[in-house]
């Protein structure tokens, strides 16, 4: 298992390597200054040329990515150029509203999808399993910006039971904490609910129609015994693969709800770095995330060991 692990902390090292250099690539060549951004309209050339000399962004591109680089790989992934702290810091300030909507997201995403697509596999080809099914395209084809907006106008505009927008800290109470998120967390998880919900159906259709649970019947074991002790069980690898993915695609993706919503976290961090050009944010931010979403993938591949033993002998 160690030497599994090993192996996949290795191979992270190329893929970071590819998505730096692409992000820093995209962000340096598109059109755009930061020094230009900074000073806004009314200086003159003198004044943005000594700014680039300052930054360092009159270096020649292959320098500049090195220094971005070298300084990586000692901890250090630049300083903001408007927020004037470390970038870091910067991400870290950020992340806790991120991840209470992520997990909360998640969560919703989890109660919802699993047992929408056990009854739908339980029911296949019945009413119920068309209509669920029917729904779950809807999920996955409304995007969470136009569901924010209904949301928004129902709850918190028309019937006034929710805040339209902003953010509140844990520390400040869980019910203040949370009716900021209700909103935002149905809109980030109703889409990875219809994810999950068709994974659990075409899983647990594959396991239902396997020999094992037709033995298991005849023997007269009862159908909930049947279903939910030996069906699910051997049908959720794939249905944690799909919840690894949904949870780092979360993370990932709050940036449209975020800023709809007001909540201070990554996504919007990242919509304000683009808006000013700071490019040591954006490379920051997205190599976070990236780190991220691969650790969580590495965490999922271990759970498989903990849920089926013969991923585990398989990963000596």
């Amino acid at each position: 298992m160690k030497l599994y692990v090993l192996k996949r902390l290795f191979v992270l090292i190329p893929v970071l390597f590819v998505v730096s250099t692409v992000v820093f690539l995209i962000i340096h060549l598109s059109p755009g200054d930061p020094a230009s951004a900074m000073l806004g309209d009314n200086v003159t050339k003198e004044q943005v040329d000594e700014l680039r000399q300052e930054l360092g962004l009159n270096l020649p591109l292959y320098q500049q990515y090195f220094n971005w680089l070298f300084g990586v790989l000692q901890g250090d992934l630049g300083n903001s150029l408007f927020m004037k702290q470390p970038v870091m810091g910067a991400i870290i300030g950020h992340l806790g509203p991120t991840i209470s909507l992520s997990i909360l997201g998640l969560l919703l995403a989890m109660v919802i999808g699993i047992p929408v697509g056990i009854i739908a596999a339980k029911r296949r080809g019945s009413a119920a399993d068309q209509s669920l099914m029917g729904l779950s395209y809807l999920g996955i084809s409304v995007p969470n910006f136009l569901v924010s907006l209904f949301l928004m106008l129902l709850f918190a505009v028309t019937l006034k039971w929710l805040p339209v927008a902003g953010f509140k800290p844990l520390s400040e109470g869980l019910w203040n904490h949370l009716q900021y998120l209700i909103m935002p967390t149905i809109a980030l998880g109703m889409f990875h609910a219809a994810l999950i919900a068709r994974m659990t159906r075409s899983s647990m259709l594959e396991v239902l129609n396997s020999a094992f649970i037709k033995a298991a019947r005849s023997k007269g074991v009862k159908e909930r015994q049947v279903v939910y002790k030996h069906a699910l069980r051997n049908a959720f690898l794939p249905i944690l693969t799909v919840i690894g993915q949904s949870f780092g695609g979360l993370v990932a993706g709050t940036i449209v709800v975020e800023t709809i919503f007001g909540i201070p976290g990554i996504g919007q961090l990242v919509i304000n770095s683009i808006a000013h050009r700071d490019f040591p944010m954006i490379q920051g931010v997205v190599l976070f995330v990236t780190v991220s979403y691969v650790f969580i993938n590495l965490t999922v591949d271990l759970l498989y060991g903990v849920i089926d033993p013969r991923v585990r002998l398989n990963h000596k």
